[in-house]
């Protein structure tokens, strides 16, 4: 059994709550942009990519909306409208709902 201490909060590594402290603590900016020939893409700032995984993320909402969608300059971009679904994906997900503004 390895006994691997985090560096940020001194607790094992199988206990660590950083990412848990570093998701309340984000401020998070949801907006829609339009691309060329119409097409929507949603967008979501504000995250620190130090604390938190943007490709987890992404792969998550990604099959939970169902569309594509890359990580581009430290911000989610998905493809379609999904900014009304997307507060609520985020707060399952285990951020703060106050800290998101859409």
């Amino acid at each position: 059994m390895s006994s691997e201490m985090c560096a940020v909060c001194g607790l094992p590594k199988e206990l660590c709550i950083c990412e848990e402290v570093a998701k309340e603590q984000q401020r998070i900016v949801i907006k829609v942009n339009k691309r060329r020939y119409g097409k929507e893409v949603t967008v979501v700032d504000g995250l620190d990519p130090q604390e938190i995984d943007l490709h987890e993320l992404c792969t998550h909402l990604k099959s939970m909306f169902a569309c594509g969608g890359t990580v581009k300059d430290n911000s989610i971009e998905l493809q379609g409208n999904h900014r009304d679904r997307m507060k609520e994906a985020l707060v399952k997900h285990g951020f703060s709902s106050e800290q998101i503004k859409v």
